[in-house]
């Protein structure tokens, strides 16, 4: 028996066959004299299995979404068609090149010219383009889109995980998460928690491929991955996996059920996504709306700016599917731990504290611009709530609520339908906001903590460091005091506060927030039902706020 101890950042045991993950980046050589013929066969064949899945993709986006969801796919599959396009891989391979260096130049050539046009709509198929060449060149060298190459599920390994990375990954095929670094608080965590799959991470380098393909126990609670239990450990770990079991069947019990506390105190129990794939998951565990949508999701997984048909074709995929359930979408939220190539963000000796989040859409007003007329386009197919991050000063939510103004009249005069009613909200995660929450609760319709960074900021502890350990501490007093500062001015200004940050899902602190009157709590999907039981069986008039004091 071998015990590897991590640290454990998603509850649950899972057994399966570990599979170290390989990116995708394959490189791509230049090679000449090579066989004109075998290098045509080569792309023909990778062409028409770029073809093949580009169909499928198309027809399971209609299934899900409609029409209009598969166009993007079935825009990409014309490319595949395209004279041009073709062409100038056809005068590569003329003069000997190999079939890889042909399609990575011709694309590369395609989509600039595509980028230098002035139409807007020919320079947003340039990342059409390249996402088609890097479908062909995925074909021709043989790398497996989404990382696992395997036949069923497996626990997930590697060194970490990158965001861009968890969001492209089949998770159909993860049974849990093991990686040598992370922390509580890392993207490979939070992904862990959205699916609600045990996860281990900072094992360590003794973690390592030399553990590919064999079986093993992921136990998230421990934090521990257990290889070759004995047999009084082997029994142990499935009595533990029957009664997780167990917990589950008595907790989709509360599907159906209110969330309201013994005395009559409502709280709405939202869920935190990070694309709309994860909708699916709402809607299992119940969830009573969406406390936060990711949408940087788009932005990690594209090669380039994502244009605001594409936008708004994600946004209003899931206004629609969520039926009228609020749906609060946080604007772009990239920087720090999220970087994106194409925005060329320079490099930051402290990025966490550096230009991210909100202060890139003030910076940048045409990449907010298009993103605000991309949410009020949705906001006509189901109850969208914009949330700005990061906000520190009462200036930018009032530049904020201007570029809202701006795309209002814009939609207007060009006869576009939306719901000039969409609630506007900002995430309390800087403690300036928490000390003027008075004076921004004037100027939005609710305010939401994201207690992840409310944490770090108030600390001084990087959230993404996992030596910090108990350093980095939620329940710290001075963190709840804050929670208390900022629920105190929203009610008093006559608007809902709620918790958006992991710390939501913590039910040793539901007594707290229930006596600070917080009004919803938005968790991962899976943790939507223990809460709701926990809330089911509570007496808010009774809660206090002791863990406030030291």
């Amino acid at each position: 028996m071998k015990i590897m101890q991590g640290q454990g950042v998603s509850k649950g045991i899972e057994h399966g066959t570990i599979y170290f993950y390989h990116r995708c980046a394959a490189k791509v050589e230049k090679r000449t004299g090579a066989h004109r013929q075998e290098e045509e066969a080569r792309l023909e064949r990778a062409k028409e299995r770029s073809a093949r899945q580009l169909g499928e993709m198309a027809e399971k986006a209609r299934a899900e979404a409609g029409d209009e969801a598969a166009v993007l796919f079935e825009t990409h599959a014309m490319f595949l068609e395209d004279e041009d396009y073709l062409a100038a891989m056809d005068e590569l391979l003329e003069q000997g090149f190999n079939a890889e260096y042909a399609v990575q130049q011709a694309g590369e050539k395609f989509a600039s010219m595509l980028a230098s046009m002035e139409d807007s709509y020919m320079q947003a198929r340039a990342a059409d383009v390249r996402d088609v060449t890097g479908r062909i060149l995925n074909n021709l060298m043989g790398v497996v889109e989404g990382g696992i190459h395997a036949d069923g599920p497996v626990i997930l390994a590697a060194e970490d995980l990158a965001p861009s990375e968890t969001i492209q990954l089949d998770k159909s095929k993860i049974l849990a998460i093991a990686t040598q670094k992370g922390s509580g608080n890392s993207h490979t965590a939070i992904l862990a928690r959205t699916m609600g799959i045990p996860a281990v991470c900072g094992l360590g380098e003794e973690f390592n491929e030399d553990f590919h393909g064999r079986q093993a126990y992921i136990v998230g609670e421990t934090g521990q991955v257990i290889l070759e239990p004995d047999g009084e450990m082997l029994a142990s770990l499935e009595a533990r996996r029957a009664k997780q079991e167990e917990t589950r069947e008595l907790m989709r019990t509360m599907v159906g059920q209110e969330d309201v506390t013994l005395d009559g105190k409502q709280v709405h129990v939202y869920c935190n996504i990070g694309s709309p794939e994860d909708v699916a998951s709402v809607l299992a565990n119940d969830g009573q709306g969406i406390g936060l949508f990711r949408s940087e999701f788009l932005y990690l997984a594209a090669q380039d700016y994502p244009t605001e048909e594409e936008q708004f074709r994600a946004y209003k995929e899931v206004a629609a599917a969520m039926q009228g359930k609020r749906v609060i979408i946080r604007t772009l939220d990239i920087g720090a731990d999220k970087q994106v190539d194409y925005f060329h963000l320079h490099k930051e000796e402290n990025p966490a504290m550096g230009v991210r989040a909100i202060r890139i859409c003030l910076n940048r007003p045409q990449v907010f611009r298009t993103q605000l007329r991309a949410l009020y386009r949705a906001s006509a197919y189901g109850k969208v709530a914009i949330m700005f991050p990061m906000i520190a000063s009462v200036w930018e939510v009032k530049e904020c609520r201007r570029a809202c103004q701006r795309v209002m009249d814009e939609l207007t005069a060009e006869g576009i339908p939306f719901n000039p009613d969409t609630e506007l909200g900002i995430m309390i995660e800087t403690p300036a906001a928490v000390l003027i929450a008075d004076e921004l609760a004037q100027l939005v319709d609710f305010f939401s903590v994201g207690t992840n960074d409310l944490t770090q900021y108030t600390l001084a502890c990087d959230r993404q460091c996992n030596d910090l350990g108990k350093f980095f501490d939620p329940h710290h007093p001075a963190l709840l005091r804050a929670l208390k500062m900022t629920a105190d001015a929203a009610h008093q200004a006559g608007i809902w506060v709620g918790i958006c940050g992991e710390l939501a899902a913590d039910l040793s602190l539901l007594p707290t927030f229930l006596a600070m009157g917080i009004d919803e709590l938005s968790v991962t999907p899976t943790a939507v039902l223990p809460l709701r039981a926990a809330i089911r069986k509570s007496i808010a008039k009774t809660c206090t706020l002791e863990r406030l004091n030291s």
